[in-house]
C-alpha cells in the first residue's frame, strides 16, 4: 500500500510541476484610455485643430452614438482631463445631474459628464497634473545648430497632419473619428513625432531629450493617478484624454502586470 501510495503521488506531483493542473486566472483590473480632439477649441496646444461645433444637432446624434459604443466596455470609473484635486468638479457634475446645468462644449463634459449620468455614476474624477513642455529651447537649439531646415521641416510634418485631422473630422462622424484617432498606427505616428523631436539635442544640450522627458514625466503622473483608482480586480476605468497622451498612458497601462489595457476598436459596432 505504502509504494502503491509513492507511484500515485509521483505522477501526480509531475503534473503539477509541469504546470498540468492549473489554477483559473486571476481577475485583473481593466482600462481603456480613449484619446480625443479637444472639442471646445481652447487653442492650447502647439498646433490645434480646428473643430466643427459639437453642440450641432448632428453632431450631439453622433455623440450619442459614441456613448452608447462606449457603455459597452461598462466603466465603473470615468477619468477626465481635470486637475486633480480640482475642486469644482464635482459641482460642475452634480449641478449637470441635476438639470440645473447645461454642458459645455469640453470633451470632458460632452463625453464624460454624459456618460457618467446614463450610467448613474455618482462623480467623475479629474487625473490631470501640471507639466512643462520646454517646445521653444528645442527650436531655439535647432537654429543655434544649423538643423532649422530639420526642425521647420518637422514642424511641417506637424502642421500637415493636424490639418489631415481636422478634413478626416469634417467628413466623417465623431465615433468614426475617434476610432481613427485611437487606431494602432495613428497612436505610433503620433508618438514618433514627439520621439523626433527629441533627436534635437547633444551632450551639452539635450534640449529634444528634456522635452520628450518632460511630456513623458508628466504622463507617468497622469498614470499614477488613474491606477489610484482602482480599488478592486474587477474595477473598469474608462479613461478620456487629448489624443497626444494616448500612446504614452497606453504603454504604462499595457506595461502594467495587474492591468488589462481595452481600446475603443474593440467595442466598436460590428465587433
Amino acid at each position: 500500500m505504502l509504494a502503491l501510495a509513492i507511484v500515485t503521488a509521483v505522477p501526480l506531483t509531475a503534473a503539477v510541476l509541469a504546470g498540468s493542473v492549473r489554477q483559473a486566472p486571476r481577475q485583473r483590473a481593466e482600462v481603456l484610455v480613449l484619446g480625443v480632439y479637444h472639442m471646445n477649441n481652447p487653442g492650447l496646444d502647439v498646433f490645434n485643430m480646428q473643430a466643427d461645433d459639437v453642440s450641432a444637432p448632428k453632431r450631439q446624434a453622433e455623440i450619442a452614438v459614441a456613448l452608447e459604443t462606449l457603455r459597452k466596455f461598462a466603466p465603473t470609473k470615468i477619468a477626465v482631463e481635470r486637475m486633480a484635486g480640482d475642486s469644482r468638479i464635482g459641482k460642475d457634475f452634480e449641478d449637470y445631474a441635476k438639470g440645473l446645468r447645461p454642458l459645455t462644449r469640453n470633451e470632458t463634459e460632452q463625453l464624460g459628464f454624459r456618460l457618467a449620468k446614463e450610467l448613474g455614476h455618482k462623480r467623475v474624477y479629474p487625473v490631470d497634473v501640471p507639466g512643462e513642455f520646454p517646445f521653444g529651447r528645442v527650436a531655439n537649439f535647432a537654429k543655434a545648430n544649423g538643423r532649422a531646415e530639420e526642425w521647420n521641416a518637422l514642424m511641417q510634418d506637424i502642421g500637415r497632419m493636424v490639418k489631415a485631422q481636422d478634413a478626416y473630422l469634417g467628413s466623417h462622424t465623431i465615433l468614426e473619428t475617434l476610432l481613427h484617432m485611437n487606431s494602432d498606427e495613428k497612436v505610433a505616428e503620433d508618438m514618433g513625432l514627439y520621439f523626433r523631436q527629441g533627436q534635437f539635442g547633444n551632450a551639452n544640450d539635450p534640449a529634444g531629450a528634456d522635452l520628450v522627458s518632460a511630456w513623458f514625466h508628466r504622463n507617468m503622473r497622469i498614470y499614477s493617478n488613474i491606477v489610484g483608482l482602482i480599488e478592486s480586480p474587477a474595477e473598469r476605468i474608462l479613461v478620456i484624454y487629448g489624443a497626444g497622451h494616448l500612446g504614452w498612458l497606453r504603454q504604462s497601462i499595457a506595461g502594467s502586470p495587474n492591468i488589462t489595457l481595452r481600446k475603443l476598436a474593440e467595442f466598436a459596432p460590428g465587433r
